[in-house]
């Protein structure tokens, strides 16, 4: 796809995490862990913006949760996929937790923001 975003930054956002972890070592995971999601998080909104921009989508006044949810799962999807082979080819099994773990943590936050605003 021509006009899709570049995933380069998020992959060496995610490396650096993961060397940041083995260098300092376990009792820093969480703040990683933390930094990490807050990058993917902003990632994933911005591409769940330029996805409804380009699809001339504009946000309803009044929603329900569950049609709200459908571009944050797709987002966390699209960008899941291809952060699962990094993580599981560079990073191994921990990686590969930290991954879906910021991305559960991602979307938990996100139904829970919807959930409050209806």
């Amino acid at each position: 796809m021509a006009d899709m975003p570049d995933k380069r930054p998020l992959r060496d956002d995610l490396q650096a995490t993961l060397d940041a972890r083995r260098d300092l070592g376990p009792e820093y995971e969480a703040a990683l862990v933390e930094s990490f999601v807050e990058r993917l998080d902003a990632t994933i909104a911005a591409r769940v913006r330029a996805e409804l921009d380009h699809h001339g989508a504009a946000p309803h006044k009044k929603s329900t949760p569950g049609s709200a949810m459908i571009p944050i799962a797709l987002g966390s999807m699209g960008i899941g996929i291809p952060l699962t082979a990094i993580a599981a080819g560079n990073a191994g099994l921990v990686g590969l937790t930290i991954t879906w773990i910021a991305i559960v943590i991602i979307n938990v936050a996100a139904a829970g923001a919807i959930m409050r605003r209806n």
